[in-house]
């Protein structure tokens, strides 16, 4: 039996990087999966029938994930379209790099509203459905450099620590319902954002990595297939480095 089978995801910012492989594997291993986009509206159309073609229900929603009502609806829609939901992975984020001296209250403020506030709206909306039927896993997606932070990334670094503060008081919460929550933060990982460093700059990481290379979205989507699935039914509250080692 696959590990998902059966079971209904909603993943944000799937229409490529991470989340497109999140959403690919989740359908490989059986799960109807629903995915959020914003402006990638090709790709995300795109999806849904890469998706549909491995014998799953997929649907895009063009949803932005920082809107609060938004949220709301996207997840009422999900249920009402998919018959329920089982699992959510807040993927959707983005950067505004600047070192703190040069950044800007705008650039503050968007990384907050997209990268954490998105995680309080959905995680929010999501409750209703999990606390009715007693169950559901939740995902949310950080990064090494919310542990340790990162030169120029002071407002990035921040939203991503803030994501484990509150994937682990949500887990201390909703426990009891049968809820889970936990936080992947993956190192550094090789997608469309990574191919416009030059090659000197990803051999610096590369050479930094025990495993001497860049992750592949996959390794986080193995990652993510494994804490939506039931062999980490009794694992809550905790933070998944999917790093190579990096932060040994």
């Amino acid at each position: 039996m696959k590990a998902l089978e059966g079971k209904i995801a909603l993943i944000t910012g799937a229409s490529k990087g991470i989340g497109r492989a999140i959403a690919h594997t989740f359908a490989e291993q059986g799960a109807q999966v629903a995915f959020t986009y914003l402006s990638s509206i090709e790709q995300g159309e795109a999806l849904v029938t890469e998706l549909t073609a491995k014998g799953v229900q997929a649907k895009g929603y063009c949803s932005d994930a920082s809107n609060y009502e938004a949220a709301q609806v996207l997840v009422e829609n999900v249920v009402k379209d998919f018959g329920g939901l089982d699992i959510l992975v807040n993927n959707a984020g983005i950067t505004r790099d600047n070192l703190l001296l040069r950044m800007s209250e705008a650039q503050w403020d968007e990384i907050m509203e997209i990268n954490l506030k998105s995680c309080f709206n959905t995680v929010k909306a999501a409750f209703r459905p999990f606390m009715k039927q007693r169950s559901g896993a939740i995902i949310n997606m950080s990064s090494v450099v919310g542990i340790k932070g990162n030169m120029g990334q002071a407002n990035y670094s921040a939203s991503k620590a803030g994501i484990i503060g509150f994937s682990k008081s949500v887990a201390l919460e909703v426990g009891s319902r049968g809820i889970r929550c936990n936080v992947v933060a993956p190192g550094f990982i090789e997608t469309e954002m990574t191919d416009a460093l030059d090659e000197k700059t990803v051999q610096t990481w590369r050479d930094a990595i025990p495993l001497k290379r860049g992750g592949s979205p996959v390794d986080v989507a193995n990652a993510c297939v494994f804490l939506a699935s039931d062999a980490s039914a009794y694992i809550t509250g905790q933070v998944l480095q999917v790093d190579g080692g990096l932060l040994t």
